[in-house]
């Protein structure tokens, strides 16, 4: 390990990467141990899963805390920070990938999948085969077969999801505030910005909370109403949860600036948080206009 500038940073030796695939087998085996042994149909005992995300719990703390400390120790040099910029670009990129396949579904179903049962393009034998008096109209709220949760409406965009959408573009701006402030070395204005972007992204998780309890409780809508519940809930919901780790992420953030952490020039970490933060914002705004307005 070396702190020489242009050299090769090479970390020492870690329990971390250890812990961590500990922590993930365990939670993702305790919910498969769950899921098959319940009786009845029941959900068995989930103790192992939560085992599990102890012990996530505590490689994220560790592993996290030992990179600050490093840092902070000026241990890393530019050959570091390059690393981990294009860690972090990756990472978004698989993020990118990850909604893409959610919204190719929803195309899929949209676009293909609920005309073609409905006769287009040429099908009308196969889907008087399949369902005779199927009729595709979107969204559906009524779907053929039994089993489904027949929903009575749909969460209209004009209301908590404008407001939302309202909510991330200003937290995107606040989040840049920030970034100005840490950049021209003034951390009150670093402070109030990441405050800001803070409260503002777990604004939305609560409003979103309070959409999911009416499309519930009084719609009817669930993840078993069909090709659009199943849709509207898988991205809202993936969404809500990136949400919320980015606005951890950032309070995160905040707590280390007021401790005095990132100068005007060496931030990443901060940075790396805005760049998610911004992602989860454009992401919002594809839902926005495909699952609640068109």
């Amino acid at each position: 390990m070396s702190d020489v500038a242009g050299s090769y940073y090479l970390p020492e030796p870690s329990k971390w990467p250890a812990v961590g695939s500990i922590g993930l087998f365990l939670t993702t085996g305790g919910f498969a141990y769950a899921l098959t042994s319940g009786v009845d149909g029941a959900m068995g005992s989930m103790t192992i899963m939560y085992i599990g995300f102890a012990v996530m719990a505590y490689m994220l703390f560790g592993w996290f805390g030992q990179v600050i400390d490093e840092s902070e120790a000026g241990k890393y040099n530019a050959q570091v920070d390059t690393s981990f910029r294009m860690g972090m670009m990756w990472f978004i990129f698989s993020e990118v990938m990850f909604f893409a396949a959610f919204f190719g579904a929803l195309f899929y179903a949209r676009v293909l999948a609920g005309p073609w049962l409905d006769g287009a393009g040429n099908n009308a034998m196969t889907g008087s085969l399949l369902w005779p008096d199927f009729t595709f109209e979107w969204p559906m709220l009524s779907v053929p077969g039994e089993g489904y949760d027949t929903p009575t409406g749909t969460i209209g965009a004009w209301g908590v999801p404008f407001y939302n959408t309202l909510i991330l573009l200003t937290s995107g701006l606040t989040v840049t505030w920030a970034h100005w402030g840490l950049k021209k070395d003034n951390r009150k204005q670093l402070i109030i910005g990441l405050a800001l972007t803070v409260a503002l992204g777990f604004l939305f998780v609560f409003m979103q909370a309070e959409e999911y309890i009416e499309a519930y409780s009084h719609l009817n809508l669930k993840l078993s109403s069909g090709t659009y519940g199943s849709t509207f809930f898988m991205l809202t919901g993936f969404h809500g949860l990136h949400v919320t780790i980015g606005a951890i992420m950032l309070t995160v953030m905040l707590i280390r600036s007021i401790k005095g952490h990132f100068s005007e020039k060496h931030h990443f970490a901060f940075e790396a948080a805005a760049w998610y933060w911004h992602f989860v914002d454009v992401v919002w705004l594809g839902l926005f206009v495909v699952v609640y307005w068109l």
